[in-house]
C-alpha cells in the first residue's frame, strides 16, 4: 500500500484506523509472507451515487524475498500489501439508506460515524489516517 494526501475516488483509497492494524509474519520456502488485518472508513461511488463505508481491510503478502518492516502500523501499511477484492463492509450509507447489521444499536453507532462522513466528502472522519491506496502510481 502506499499513503497518498490527495483523494481520488478512482483509486480507491482507504483511511485506516492505526490502532487496529496487526499483522502475522512467518518466514517458509525462503520467503516472507504477511497476514492481517485493519479497521478502515472509504467511499465508493456506483450508478452516480456516493456511499459513505466502514468495515474491515483484509492485509496479506506473499512470497516477499526481503523481511518486511513491521516495526509501526504505517510501516505495516508500507509493504507491498495485496487486498484485491478491498474492503468487507459492515455498515454502507448513501444520504437516504442504510445497509448493514440488523442490530439497532450497531445500526445507531454505524450512522454516528457513516452520516457525517458523507456530509462531509470527501474529508475523512476523525481518528483515521489516509488516504491509504493498493494502486501504484502511473497504473488505472
Amino acid at each position: 500500500m502506499r499513503r497518498t494526501d490527495r483523494f481520488l475516488i478512482s483509486r480507491k483509497p482507504f483511511a485506516i484506523d492505526l490502532s487496529t492494524v496487526t499483522i502475522e509474519t512467518t518466514h517458509q520456502h525462503d520467503a516472507y509472507w504477511l497476514s492481517g488485518n485493519c479497521q478502515a472508513v472509504w467511499f465508493r461511488r456506483k450508478n452516480g451515487t456516493t456511499y459513505a463505508c466502514l468495515g474491515s481491510l483484509n492485509l496479506w503478502a506473499h512470497w516477499l524475498r526481503e523481511e518486511p518492516d513491521v516495526s509501526s502500523p504505517e510501516a505495516i501499511l508500507g509493504n507491498d500489501l495485496d487486498s484485491r477484492y478491498g474492503g468487507d463492509p459492515h455498515g454502507r450509507w448513501d444520504g437516504e439508506r442504510y445497509w448493514g447489521s440488523q442490530k439497532p444499536f450497531e445500526q445507531a453507532l454505524h450512522l454516528t460515524l457513516l452520516e457525517p462522513m458523507l456530509a462531509n466528502y470527501p474529508a475523512m472522519p476523525e481518528g483515521y489516517d489516509g488516504w491509504w491506496t493498493f494502486h501504484t502510481e502511473g497504473a488505472r
